[in-house]
C-alpha cells in the first residue's frame, strides 16, 4: 500500500537529475535527492528563477554542505500542518546536512497516529506514546494533539531544544523529553517494567547516541524491535516503523516486525511518497505501522 502525503504548506514541484524542487511554505528549496534518477521537466532556468535557497553538496563529503541563499529567504521560518482538530506550527531551519527539521511525507503518519491514538483514549480512557529516535517531533506533537502521554527521545540535545519549540508554537504541553541513546532508553523501560500503548520508530541508517553509542540499522534494529516488543501493551496498541535505508523494503520491515510482535490484528506497509507537478512520483522511504 502506497501512501501519497497531503501537505497544504509543502509543495514538491520538480524532480529529477538527482535533485528535488520544494515548496515549505513561502519559500522554495533546491535539494539533491539520489532517487530522482529520471529527468527534470521544469527548465534549468526555471529551477533557478524559483529556488529561494539552494543546497550546494561539499565534494569532501557525501551529506554535508552548505546553501547558497537569496536575499529574500531567511535563515528561519514556520509552516502548519492541520488535520481534523491537530493543528501544527514547526519551525524550519537550513541545516548543513541539507535537512530543514521536517520530513513532509510524515504527515500521513501523524494523521494515523492522531486516529489511533483517539480511538485508544476512546477505548482505555487514556494512552501513553513512545517516539524514539523522534527527531523534531512531529509525531510526538500529532500523538500529544490526540491527548497522549508521550515520551519524546533523541540523542541530540538541540533537536529536542528544537522539538520543545514545535510544541511551544503548536499550542500544546506536557511532553516528556529525554536525551538518549534510543537502545538503551527502551532496554531500560524493559527493566522498570514501563509499557505503552503506541511505539514510533523512525531510524536512520547510521547514527551516534548521546554518549557516542554506535546506531547501525541493520545490526540494531532486531534488538531494538525485541524490546519494543515487551514494552507494547498487548491489546490496544500500535506500532510504527520507518525506513529511510536504500534497499531497505516495507517487506522486509514487515517481516522484522512480525517475528518480534506476531501477528497483528490490523497492518499496512508500503511507501511514503509524493508526486511532483509532472505527476512524477519520488517515493520517501518505506514504512509498515499496525494495531492490535
Amino acid at each position: 500500500m502506497n501512501i501519497k502525503t497531503i501537505f497544504k504548506d509543502y509543495q514538491l514541484i520538480d524532480t529529477g537529475d538527482g535533485e528535488k524542487l520544494e515548496r515549505f511554505g513561502l519559500y522554495t528549496l533546491r535539494r539533491p535527492e539520489p532517487q530522482a534518477i529520471w529527468r527534470k521537466t521544469l527548465s534549468a532556468q526555471e529551477w533557478e528563477r524559483r529556488a529561494d535557497a539552494s543546497f550546494l553538496r561539499d565534494a569532501r563529503s557525501d551529506e554535508r554542505g552548505e546553501w547558497r541563499l537569496t536575499p529574500k529567504m531567511p535563515s528561519r521560518w514556520s509552516v502548519r500542518y492541520d488535520y481534523k482538530d491537530m493543528h501544527l506550527s514547526m519551525r524550519l531551519g537550513l541545516t548543513s546536512f541539507k535537512h530543514v527539521g521536517i520530513f513532509p511525507e510524515q504527515a500521513a503518519n501523524w494523521n494515523f497516529i492522531y486516529d489511533t491514538v483517539e480511538e485508544i483514549r476512546s477505548r482505555k480512557g487514556s494512552a501513553r506514546v513512545l517516539n524514539l529516535f523522534a527527531y523534531t517531533g512531529g509525531a510526538s506533537l500529532a500523538a500529544r494533539a490526540a491527548g497522549a502521554e508521550v515520551t519524546h527521545v533523541d540523542s541530540v540535545k538541540q533537536v529536542v531544544t528544537w522539538s520543545r519549540e514545535n510544541m511551544e508554537a503548536s499550542s500544546l504541553d506536557g511532553i516528556r523529553w529525554i536525551v538518549e541513546d534510543a537502545l538503551k532508553f527502551v532496554q531500560r523501560e524493559v527493566r522498570r517494567g514501563n509499557r505503552y500503548d503506541g511505539i514510533i520508530l523512525d531510524p536512520p541508517a547510521y547514527g551516534r547516541g548521546a554518549n557516542g553509542e554506535k546506531w547501525v540499522l541493520e545490526e540494531h534494529i532486531t534488538p531494538m524491535l525485541e524490546a519494543c516488543a515487551e514494552l507494547l501493551e498487548g491489546k490496544c496498541a500500535f506500532l510504527v516503523l520507518n525506513l529511510y535505508s536504500m534497499g531497505l523494503s516495507s517487506t522486509l520491515a514487515r517481516t522484522a516486525v512480525r517475528e518480534c510482535f506476531g501477528e497483528p490484528s490490523i497492518e499496512e506497509c508500503g511507501e511514503l511518497y509524493f508526486e511532483d507537478e509532472a505527476a512524477k512520483q519520488l517515493p520517501l522511504g518505506t514504512y509498515y505501522r499496525f494495531k492490535r
